[in-house]
């Protein structure tokens, strides 16, 4: 009897394990909604003077002002910790909002990084430092924007123009944006929440369109 109570509890444990996991599945399916509606950037000057718009993409946005060194280092970390891993994904897009002033010298060193990454695919929009505040303002979080319109806190905006996010972080309860001076943050947290944001619009597309299941 004894060990058929073990064999039946070897058997059965693993099948509850999956139960329990399975009927979790929909408390992440997706990341939490933290500011609707955002103001976007379309209409700003752009690196390609092709217009650049959050809607309709899955965005990473990124406020790193107009000190060169502070755009070479965290887009570098951005770049080889998350971006490269999803430039590939159909709407997927990295876009650095920047003063108009940083645009001779972020050309230059766009140019200069594609050696070593898909720099071609950053789309860069600029502006003057009082419309780039409007925006960043608009999503609402608890960082500010220094006087060089720079913030080292990079966000996620959906296709609907909304700030994704943590609503239950165990570290900082709400995550509104993730540090790019943070390896760790980016390699983890970060990285867990764009593979959860396109998770989520690729299984919408499924239901969407089951002829192409």
């Amino acid at each position: 009897m004894k060990k058929f109570l073990v064999l039946g509890i070897l058997f059965a444990l693993p099948i509850t394990a999956y139960l329990f996991f399975a009927s979790g599945k929909n408390n992440f399916a997706r990341l939490p909604v933290l500011t609707e509606n955002v103001k976007d950037v379309s209409g700003f000057n752009t690196n390609s003077n092709k217009n650049i718009s959050f809607k309709d993409h899955i965005n990473v946005v990124a406020f790193f002002g107009s000190d060169l060194e502070n755009i070479k280092g965290n887009t570098f970390n951005l770049d080889k910790k998350i971006l490269e891993k999803y430039y590939d994904f159909d709407d997927f897009q990295f876009v650095l909002v920047l003063p108009a002033e940083a645009r001779q010298e972020t050309n230059e060193f766009v140019e200069s990084f594609k050696k070593i990454t898909k720099s071609s695919k950053w789309k860069i929009a600029y502006a003057e430092p009082e419309k780039i505040e409007e925006v960043f303002e608009s999503f609402k979080t608890p960082h500010q924007l220094d006087g060089n319109s720079y913030s080292p806190y990079v966000f996620i905006v959906d296709k609907k123009l909304d700030l994704r996010g943590r609503d239950d972080d165990r570290d900082h309860g709400e995550v509104y944006g993730y540090d790019s001076r943070d390896v760790a943050e980016l390699n983890n947290k970060m990285n867990d929440d764009v593979k959860v944001i396109l998770a989520e619009y690729r299984l919408a597309l499924k239901k969407n369109n089951p002829e192409n299941n």
